[in-house]
Order: C-alpha cells, then sequence, then structure tokens
C-alpha cells in the first residue's frame, strides 16, 4: 500500500476537518490525552519466572535510541531498589547531562523479557503502538518542556515523574498511529544504515593509520628508511595558553578543554573574553595543533588542528604545539591522534584522583620514527580523503535526521495527515 501525506485546507481561521484544542488546532477525530492517562509510568515491578535477567544504564544507550550493550544476569543477582523494565518498554534518561544529550530508547528487541536498570532512567509502558509514544518522547516539544521542569542541583537535575505523567499529547486512532509510526521508522532505518556507513569508513581509517603511520604498510614509491627524531627536533612552539578570568566575558573566541573534546575544533564550544594587547601571541595560526594535557586520562592527548577558517586564540589547559617545516603538519596531526600515540602519551601522564597531565618536558623527549617529507605528505593526503569520504557521509546523516525532526513535528502534530 503506497502512503501519502496531505496538508490541511484552511477554512475561516480553522483548516477543515481540524478543531481547536488545549495543544492548538488538531485533527477532528484526534483527542488530547496525558501521558499518565495513556501510558504506565515507571510501573510496579512483575513476577519474574525466567533465570536471566537484562541489566541497563543509560551508558548502555546510544544517542539515536538504540540499545548497544546488553548485560545479561541471573536474577537472583539483582538488588532491590532497581529500576524494572520490560521488553516493548520505552525508556528515557531523567538526570543530567543524558537527558539534556536526549538520551533514550526503546527496548523492543532486548533478549530477556524483563530488565533492571540504575536508578538514571523513567520508564514508559504503552501496551498499543509503543513506537508511537516513543517518537513523542524524542521529540524536541516533550524534550523542552521536561527540561523546563527539571528539579534539584546544577549539577544534578532530575526529570519528575510527573512532568511525563501530565505531559499532553494529541492521539489519533491506533491504525493512524501505526502508520505514523512506520513513517517515521523508514527514517530511522535510513539513519542507522548510514550510522553504519559511518562506522565501516571510521574503522577503515583507524586500520589505515595502523599502517601507513608505523611504516607496516608502504605506500608505491616509498622504500627508504624511517628516522628516528626527538619531538623536540620537529616542533618549533609548545607553549601554555593565555590565562584568563572565566567570569569576564567579551567578545574574543578563545579555546577551552571542551573545544577539542570531539577531535576537532568546535566553536560552540569556545570560551569569549575582551581584548587585551597580549593576546595576539596567543592567536592561532593555520596548522596549529591542540592538544590536551591536563583531562582525565581517557581525554588525554586528544588533538585538534586550527584551520584557520575564523580568528580564535589559544586558551589555558590545552598545549599549542606548532611544527618546524621539516615535517608535514597534517602528518604530525593524523599521527599524534593515532592510538599508537595516544597510547604513548598515556604512559607520559602522571595521575592524581580526578585528572591527569603530561609534562612537557617529557613530551619533548619523546622519539618518533618518521618516513622522509615526501612520504609524509602523500601519507597524510590518503587520510584526509578518508576523512572527506568520512565528512560526507556525516553531513548526509545530519540531513537524514533534520529530516526525521521535521516530519516528527508534521505527523506528531496532525500537520500533516496520511492517505491509506
Amino acid at each position: 500500500m503506497t502512503i501519502q501525506l496531505h496538508n490541511m485546507k484552511i477554512t475561516d481561521n480553522i483548516p477543515q476537518g481540524y478543531k481547536n484544542s488545549p495543544l492548538g488546532i488538531i485533527p477532528q477525530e484526534w483527542e488530547v490525552k496525558k501521558l499518565g492517562d495513556i501510558t504506565e509510568i515507571n510501573p510496579s515491578k512483575e513476577e519474574i519466572s525466567s533465570q536471566f535477567v537484562t541489566f541497563l544504564t543509560m551508558s548502555d544507550v546510544s544517542e539515536h535510541g538504540g540499545v548497544i550493550k546488553e548485560n545479561i544476569m541471573p536474577k537472583s543477582s539483582i538488588k532491590p531498589g532497581l529500576t524494572s523494565f520490560k521488553r516493548g518498554d520505552i525508556i528515557i534518561a531523567k538526570i543530567t547531562p543524558c537527558f539534556e544529550n536526549g538520551k533514550g530508547a526503546l527496548l523492543n528487541n532486548i533478549t530477556c523479557e524483563y530488565g533492571f536498570g540504575s536508578t538514571e532512567f523513567h520508564v514508559i509502558r504503552y501496551r498499543q503502538c509503543n513506537i508511537f509514544i516513543y517518537y513523542h518522547t524524542m521529540s524536541y516539544a516533550f524534550r523542552k518542556r521536561l527540561e523546563s521542569q527539571m528539579t534539584g542541583s546544577a549539577g544534578q537535575k532530575r526529570v519528575p515523574a510527573d512532568s511525563i505523567s501530565s505531559y499532553k499529547i494529541p492521539v489519533p486512532s491506533l491504525s493512524e498511529q501505526q502508520k505514523i509510526a512506520e513513517i517515521l521508522s523508514t527514517w530511522d532505518k535510513a539513519i542507522e544504515k548510514q550510522m553504519q556507513l559511518i562506522e565501516k569508513f571510521e574503522l577503515r581509517k583507524k586500520g589505515l593509520m595502523q599502517q601507513l603511520l608505523t611504516g607496516k604498510k608502504r605506500l608505491p614509491g616509498f622504500s627508504g628508511e624511517w628516522k628516528k627524531v626527538k619531538f623536540s627536533s620537529i616542533i618549533e612552539k609548545m607553549s601554555n595558553g593565555y590565562v584568563y578570568d572565566t567570569n569576564n566575558t567579551g567578545d574574543i573566541p578563545i579555546t577551552r578543554i571542551e573545544t577539542i573534546s570531539k577531535g576537532n575544533i568546535d566553536y560552540s564550544k569556545v570560551g569569549f573574553i575582551q581584548y587585551v594587547g597580549e593576546l595576539e601571541k596567543y592567536k592561532l595560526r593555520k596548522g596549529d595543533i591542540l592538544f590536551s594535557h591536563i583531562n582525565s586520562i581517557a581525554h588525554i592527548g586528544k588533538v585538534a588542528m586550527f584551520d584557520g577558517n575564523k580568528d580564535l586564540y589559544h586558551g589555558m589547559n590545552l598545549l599549542l604545539i606548532r611544527a618546524k617545516e621539516i615535517i608535514n603538519k597534517i602528518y604530525l596531526y593524523y599521527f599524534l591522534s593515532s592510538t599508537i600515540a595516544r597510547r604513548k602519551v598515556r604512559s607520559f601522564a602522571k595521575q592524581a584522583v580526578n585528572q591527569a597531565s603530561v609534562n612537557t618536558d617529557e613530551l619533548k623527549k619523546w622519539i618518533l620514527c618518521i618516513p622522509e617529507i615526501e612520504e609524509q605528505s602523500a601519507i597524510a593526503q590518503i587520510l584526509a580523503e578518508t576523512d572527506q569520504e568520512i565528512k560526507f557521509y556525516q553531513e548526509k546523516l545530519k540531513l537524514l535526521r533534520q529530516q526525521e525532526r521535521g516530519l516528527m513535528q508534521q505527523l506528531l502534530t496532525g500537520k500533516k495527515r496520511i492517505k491509506f
């Protein structure tokens, strides 16, 4: 059966076939319901006959709503006080920052019929078209409403169960719920395929880096021996950033630790300060590498390269590495971002209770084995081309997600209807 969408026809300010409601204009046959009236919120534990159960935390849930890891445990090992769920339930994060990251999942495909989890999430049970309710819980409107009602301190805010129970949604017939879910699921499948494709290219890049940056695989035309060099001999500059008062805001962009947390320069996570003349010596140049040398051990050694497209200044808690002309800057960036280098850098790190740090003197003594500059450039080009492919598919993924959000806004509110 072909599914088609059609728009509202407006007559006297109310579209034909529509009506006014507490949520605005909705289709005539739809009803406004509170989630608490049509679903069970954090349902009571049921008697479990099976020997094994699934255990989940929010870290086992992907950013796009899938369960990426299941922990199968004997029923006897489950302690009292945990959140219980059942196959088919919906879970949503209730504690920052997981809630702010939009984490939630539809548990249609978990292995065990029953499960338990940490107290990081709420459980919503809908015994009809659960995926229809799931899409509502992933919608922008739902998230913003609940975010506005979070309670607790800034560092550990929580979503009260009452906020979910009282949330109102427009509810169509069961058959229309199923058709809406079918269309949105099509986008989900396309998104999942795109994510798998990106993962495939990222694994390919990781393999290439492992082979090319160690000399295990040589590119055609190159056979010369690699040379051992001290890190300090290939570096023009290695320095700490400008120390500033984070409360003294202005309009000059300056890096923070979070600026390179994803392995590139994230301009949405820079700080802003007032301009002073001293800042000029901290202005980044194209090809400069920012290196995380004071951070948690998991983030130590993360790097990002500055592309020079926007003005940016070097802030505290990141190390600036500026390469000499004797080494290809892009090659050095890929080397420092490789698993090989990250592992070595962590061996330099001195750990305290909450963070680790790398001594710059230790870093300067690091002995690297590198090829001639021509081979460096060839390796850098291959890896840069792989990055461009990944970026292309990431942009496509971004577009698919935007399209899905737009469809959710239209279909879940009845602004667009389905012909079937």
